[in-house]
Order: C-alpha cells, then structure tokens, then sequence
C-alpha cells in the first residue's frame, strides 16, 4: 500500500489563518469529488472557522478520562476504519492527553499516513524543534509542544499562511482570535509587533530551506547540471552539560542558513577517562543531534582544545560553536580554559562563544582522583625543590625547639605531600633530598654528612623507607586509578563503534574515516593479498603483493612496511596506519576496529554478488511475465481474429452484408492490435540489445502530434492541443517520435477524468523543446514513478485488456534512443503529465552529426 501525501500549513503565530486555509482546501478537494473527512479541527470559537465545518463530514473523536475530567482526542483508528483519500487534521504539535496511544499527534498522523491515506495539518513556527529555545528567548513563553523537525520535512507540501505583524494584531483587536478578556494581555505580551516580526522571520527562512531541497529534486528528476558551491561544515562540541541543547540548536540554525551545510557534534574523551560525562545526558544530547539532521562523533586525546581542532580540520570543518566557560573567576586566572585556547588556535576556523544559564557556576566535580601527569609530576618536583629547603630554613630557626625525630616526622609529610601530587619519582627526589638536609643540618654533628649516634642512622634510615613506601604505593594506586578509566573510555568508544554499526555506518570506508578520526591519524589503508600471491616471510615489503581496498585521509600506504604501524588481520588482510604511532593500550581498540572492517567488506563483497546476481532474476522475472503476456494478451486477439475467419467460412450461415462486414471488422481490429503487441515486444528486444535503428532528422512537433492524434482514431476527439507557432524543429525519428506520443495519449485517455480533455502542449526551453501530455486523472504516487517505466508493470491493473503493459516503458526507451527523456510529474490540482524532452535542432548540424549525438545519447542511457 503506498504511503499517503502530508501537506502542512505552516504560521509564524496563532490567529494568521492555518486552520481557515486548511478547511478551504477541504472543501475544494470536495467539490472536486474526492472523499474528505475531518479527524480533528479545533475551531477556538472563531466564527469564520466555525461555518466552514458545514458541509464537511467529521469522523468521531475518541474520548479518554483523566484525572476526573473527559477529554476527546484523535480517533486515529476511527480514520483508518472509515478510509477516506484526505483527513483534515489540526495541531500537528499538539501534546495527547495521558493514556492515549502515542505522546504527540504527530506519531498518530504517521499511522494515518502509513494506512495509505492523505492528511493536510497545521503547525506553528515556535512549535518546530529546532527553534523551540529561539523562540522562548524571543517570547518568554517556553514551547512544551514540540514536532521534529524531520516530520515537516518529509511533507509533500509546505505552505507558509502568512500575514503582516500590523494585520495580525488588527485581527486580534477586532476580537477574531481570542475572546475580548484576552486581547489586551495578548496585545502587550506575545503580540507586540517585534514578537510577530522575528517569528515571521523565523518562519520565512526555516520554509526557504525546505523550498531549496524541492528546486534540488527537480533539478534532479531534469538532470539539470548543478553548480559547485561551498559548504559550510559546522562542527559542536559537547561536555553533557546543561548548556548541551542550547548549543546544538544554536549550531543547527548556523548549519541551516548555509545551503548544503553539514552538522557533527562532538564529544572529547580525555585519554585518562577523567572526563565525567553523563552517558544518559550523552544519549539525549546525540539523539537531538541527529533529530536535527546532524551526526555524532567522540574522539579519544588529552589535550581537549587540540582534539577539537584536529577533528573540525579532519572533517574540513569552517565553524566551531563552543559554549562560554562554567568555570568561576578565580578558576580562569590558571588557565585560559577550553574555548579561549582553541579560538587561539583555530586559525582560518570561526569559532562561536555561546553564552547560556550555566555560565560561570562551576562544574559538578566528583571524587575522583586524578592521573600522574606530566604536569602534575613537574608540580611535584617544582614542590619538593621549594618546599623542603623552606621547611628546612624554618625548622633551622626553630633549632633547640624540637627533637631530631619531630623534624624526620616533619620531612616525612612533606615528602608524602610530594607523592601525593607527582607519584614515585618526584617522591624520591624528595625522600633522598630531604635525608640529605636531616643529615647536614639537624643530625649532630651538624653541618657535615656524618652520624654519630646509631639511633640517628635508624632514624634516618626508617625515614628513608617510610617515604619511598608511601612514594610507591600512592604511585600504584594513582595507575591503577588511569588503567580502569582509559578502559572505560576503550569501553564508550567501542560501544559507540557497535552502535554505528547498527545504525547501518558499516561500510570500510566509514570505519576507517571513525578509526582515522578518533586516534588523530593522516591516513587508514585496508589492504589485501592479491589472489595469485603465495605467503611468503616477505610479504611486508612488496607493494606488488598487495591491492588497496579502501583508504581514507591522505597518500595511502601500498604495503604494511609503508605505514607508522599495522594490524593483521588475517593472512590476506593488513590495516595500515600512518600519524601518530597507537600506544599498546590502543592496540585493543584498534584490534576491534580491524576484525570490524574485515566485517564490514565481507558483507558488502556479499552484497554486491547478490546485486550481480539481481539482474539474472529480473531476467528470469521478464521471462515469466513475457510467457503470461504470450497466454493471454498475445492469444486473445489471435483467438478473435480466427473465430471472425472461421465465420466466414463457414456455410452453415447465411450472413448479411453488414454481418460479413463486421466480422471483417473484428477480426482487422484483433489483427492490427496483435501487429502492435508484436512489434512493441520486438521493439523492447531491440532496445535492450541496442540494435534499434534511429533515424535521427529535423523535426516539427506540430507535425507529429496531427498523425498521432489520428492514430487513436475516435478517441483522438478527446485531445485539445495547444502548441505554440514557432517553435523550433527538434532532433528525432518521427515514426519513433509519432509511436511515443501514440503511447502516451493513450495512457492518458485511458486513466484520465472523462469530464477532462487530455490536454497536448509544448514548449521551447533553452537548448531543448518539452512536450507535454496532461491528464486530471488520480496519478501516480510518487515512489511508484520509477516502477511504471519498467516492462509488463500496470500498477495493480489485472484485467489483461490493457496490453502487456509495455507502453511506457517503450516509450521511454524510444525517447532515450533518440536523444530525449521521458519523466512524469503530478498535474497541479491533480493527475499527471509525461514530459518528452526533445534537444533542439540547429542549422548548423549535418546528418552525421545528428547520428553520433543520438548515438552518443544512447551510449550513455545503456541502451
């Protein structure tokens, strides 16, 4: 069952007329006969959209209690029961009461749609996600009423029902959208002319995005060439704080004012896994992200800034949205923080600042320890270098005052100070430094390295080994602390790795682009053992040994020897790398990326075989359909043709002149439509083979409708032609040209309205001419465009007095032949119309000419 038609209204704010606009649409398909029901209007009391309900028919609404208090809501299985070709429904936004099927009305519109059956909505600009927080920020009202924006995208049609801010606001004064208690607070809050104007904006451009994605369809179902263009790369960084969703509207709305753009969001994971991220708030935050058309993607690297910036240069990125630091004041004056260091260093790279409510307010710290490192150990040396010739100065001072072991014992914290911050080598620089220092300044005698007393040397030596033990034992901890995070941070990114998998991301390249991206690399190779080559012990150094299979980055390596280092897969497959050099505890990860890959290129090996093997079974599919053709299209006419014959034979009757006639008749007419069924087959075979002959000449469009017109015989009375004098000759064979358009009108007399005439117009445009056959039939719904062209497809017709159902694809197959091509588009008000685009002949073409184009036409369509 095809899926049904979405057409929305779209307003930048209550009152401008959606559902006025939607329920005259209504009204119209109704006097046009076709079958419209209401599912769910909601009137607000106007008056004007009150009267429209008359006339229309309203399926029941369903009724759901809650909390003591009757509802009624969207009947959606009402609809579907009752089966009409369009439902009206209103607030496509609008939140269910609970206990209802699905939260949101757009989820029941889907099931309509899904039940083949065509809907036209309403929704509001403010209620789209993509500028819910813009439009709180521009209102101070928040929008709880959500739809994705990807639900009104998909829409057939979107239509802006729009009204200046000043005619808006009289309406509402005249008392046309709320009640008279309301329009005064209306007017002063939500109403106030900058509100409209900047929701009118809002509207405007979010609709200009979706008209350039329908000029690209066209442009493509015409294939007109289309221009290069620059395309802006929006990349946003994520921590899975609060400021989250903020930034990733803000970075949508940049991504969506620039045609073409891409959106990445991207999560840094510190390489010691210190980073703690929520993965709840994560989950949320890439859902959101990908709601709004974007993709999401975490990198592994210590240096949060550098990440960022090697990752938005990786994907070319011109645009890097970060959010302003939640850090206090006094954090900022030690370091200058992600988003100042990576404007820095960004160069050529915008970078956005984006404020939001959690600016300054810290961040949620848990009790965590940190990892050794490298700054952290020059703290501790730094410290033990200042901290102890201090504390020997004060206890200096302090002589006479303390005993030998109180200083030993003040030695020791200073010395476990150190350990705690810088782990076991600046722990012993300490240990031995201070035992140094005891002995020269405080162990009699004085001011020598020498010890009188064996206590003292115990004293010193319990010292000694009471600080390297702290030394090591916080060392040790501080590593394992490192090991277990740097394995939950392989575990996110491996999990992260099977889920883009699911979500169908597994083709080698992508892998290697993930690989390449996450460790920072220039280029990933995927090699293979050529076929014919024998294992050999130097396998690494031949390039000869080796094919690329797939690459991304940079130059690719040609052998395993070539890169900064490899995996071995298997006997015949090596992952090549170059960049910076995996460490061994990355060498896990990169295992799991590897045995993904080597997946990932059987199962698309697989399916390319079973691509290679589909045209075996469309052959074996054609051969089936041709023989049932043959059983009945071909043997009827034939059985026609030789019960008329074997009449006249006959000498049992005795047949008038006007009997004898027309069985004549008869049997002529089952006679000449066996010649066309035959010569249409032969004509498929002919294409297929490309042995069909093309005799390619100037030719007047004027000149072929007449004859093809009188080829349909009597029926040929319901055609009105319109083409224009002066139009240019275009290039074509009229015999093939004049059978085209035979096709054609045929197909439209046959599936057209009775009370329309088919309607045959042209037009010059440019480099070429269009001809147009029109019918107000039902048409053709769009994922079945294609599958008309295709031999023996009728569209579900299977009276068998149609033909084999070849005349389509015929004709587009003829069209191709000679140059042309053959698309069909919806009639504006419905129905549908073959557009035969034709180029255009010039006086300076000769004949050989006119033959290699065609030629050259037919070499690129495969014909």
């Amino acid at each position: 069952m095809a899926r049904g038609r979405l057409r929305v209204y779209l307003g930048a704010a209550p009152g401008v007329g959606k559902t006025y606009a939607m329920l005259c649409e209504g009204h119209r398909r109704l006097s046009r006969g076709t079958d419209v029901v209401i599912g769910y209007v909601e009137c607000h009391g106007r008056p004007r959209t009150i009267e429209l309900l008359e006339g229309l028919e309203t399926v029941s609404r369903k009724t759901i209690e809650y909390r003591g208090t009757s509802f009624t809501e969207l009947d959606a299985d009402a609809v579907i029961a009752r089966r009409p070709a369009v439902v009206l429904i209103d607030e496509l936004a609008h939140t269910n009461i609970p206990g209802s099927r699905y939260e949101k009305r757009w989820r029941d519109v889907e099931d309509v749609l899904d039940a083949g059956i065509d809907v036209i909505t309403t929704v509001n600009i403010q209620h789209l996600d993509s500028v819910n927080d813009v439009v709180e920020q521009i209102t101070g009202v928040a929008q709880r009423e959500t739809v994705p924006d990807e639900v009104v995208r998909r829409a057939e049609q979107v239509e802006l029902v729009d009204m200046a801010p000043e005619a808006l606001r009289r309406r509402m004064a005249h008392g046309n959208i709320y009640q008279p208690e309301k329009i005064d607070a209306a007017l002063s809050n939500y109403f106030r002319v900058g509100n409209l104007i900047a929701l009118r904006e809002l509207a405007l451009l979010w609709l200009a995005d979706k008209v350039d994605d329908q000029l690209d369809h066209y442009r493509a179902d015409h294939r007109i060439s289309k221009t290069w263009e620059a395309r802006e790369r929006v990349v946003v960084a994520l921590t899975a704080g609060r400021e989250g969703d903020t930034l990733i509207r803000r970075a949508a709305r940049i991504a969506d004012r620039a045609k073409g753009s891409d959106l990445f969001a991207v999560h840094v994971t510190v390489g010691d896994g210190l980073t703690g991220a929520n993965p709840a708030a994560l989950a949320r935050q890439r859902d959101l992200v990908e709601s709004l058309g974007g993709t999401y993607h975490q990198v592994v690297g210590d240096d949060i800034p550098q990440a960022l910036l090697d990752f938005a240069r990786g994907v070319n990125a011109t645009q890097l949205v970060l959010g302003a630091s939640r850090r206090g004041r006094f954090a900022q004056l030690f370091s200058r923080g992600v988003g100042v260091t990576a404007t820095a260093m960004s160069g050529p790279i915008d970078v956005h600042m984006v404020t939001h409510e959690a600016v300054s307010q810290g961040r949620r710290r848990s009790g965590r320890a940190g990892g050794l490192t490298r700054g952290r150990q020059g703290l501790a040396f730094g410290l033990a270098a200042a901290g102890l010739p201090a504390l020997t100065l004060l206890l200096a001072n302090l002589r006479g005052q303390l005993s030998l072991p109180s200083e030993i014992l003040l030695f020791l914290v200073a010395v476990v100070g150190v350990a705690l911050v810088g782990g076991l080598a600046p722990a012993l620089f300490a240990a031995v430094t201070g035992s140094l220092l005891l002995n020269y300044y405080f162990t009699p005698p004085i001011y020598q390295f020498t010890i009188d007393e064996w206590e003292n040397v115990l004293a010193l030596t319990a010292y000694i080994l009471v600080a390297v033990s702290v030394s090591v034992v916080v060392d040790m901890a501080a590593r394992r602390t490192r090991q277990g995070s740097r394995a939950s941070a392989d575990a996110e990114l491996l999990s992260n790795l099977a889920g883009s998998v699911l979500r169908g991301e597994s083709t080698p390249g992508d892998l290697l682009e993930r690989l390449r991206v996450t460790f920072g690399l220039t280029s990933a190779t995927l090699l293979e053992r050529r076929p014919d080559t024998p294992l050999t012990p130097g396998r690494q150094a031949d390039p000869e040994r080796w094919r690329i299979v797939a690459n991304v980055g940079g130059e690719p390596c040609c052998s395993p020897d070539e890169g900064d280092a490899d995996v071995s897969i298997d006997d015949d497959l090596a992952l090549v790398l170059r960049g910076p050099t995996p460490s061994a505890a990355d060498q896990r990860v990169l295992e799991a990326f590897a045995a993904q890959t080597a997946l990932a290129l059987r199962q698309h090996r697989l399916a390319e075989e079973a691509e290679q093997a589909r045209p075996l079974a469309e052959a074996d599919r054609m051969r089936t359909a041709l023989l049932t053709a043959v059983s009945h299209d071909l043997r009827s006419p034939l059985s026609s043709a030789k019960a008329a014959v074997e009449s006249l034979r006959t000498g049992e009757v005795t047949w008038t002149q006007v009997e004898r006639e027309e069985l004549l008749a008869t049997a002529d007419e089952s006679l000449d439509r066996l010649d066309r069924l035959v010569a249409n087959l032969l004509d498929m075979s002919r294409l297929q083979a490309g042995a069909l002959g093309v005799a390619a000449q100037p030719v007047a469009v004027e000149e072929v409708v007449s004859p093809a017109i009188d080829h349909l015989g009597p029926a040929g009375s319901a055609v009105r032609v319109q083409v224009p004098d002066g139009l240019p000759d275009v290039i074509a064979d009229p015999s093939l040209l004049v059978r085209v358009l035979v096709n054609l009108m045929s197909n439209a007399l046959r599936y057209g309205s009775p009370k329309d005439p088919t309607l045959v117009t042209a037009s010059s445009h440019a480099d070429h001419v269009e001809v147009r056959i029109i019918d107000r039939g039902p048409g053709i719904p769009r994922a079945d465009r294609d599958r008309v062209f295709l031999p023996f497809q009728r569209l579900g017709d299977r009276d068998n007095d149609t033909g084999v159902g070849l005349g389509l694809a015929l004709s587009r197959g003829l069209v191709e032949a000679m140059g042309g091509t053959l698309q069909p588009e919806e009639t504006p008000g419905g129905g549908l119309t073959m557009i035969v685009t034709l180029p255009v002949y010039t006086p300076d073409m000769a004949d050989p000419m006119l033959t290699s184009h065609v030629d050259s036409v037919r070499g690129r369509s495969g014909r």
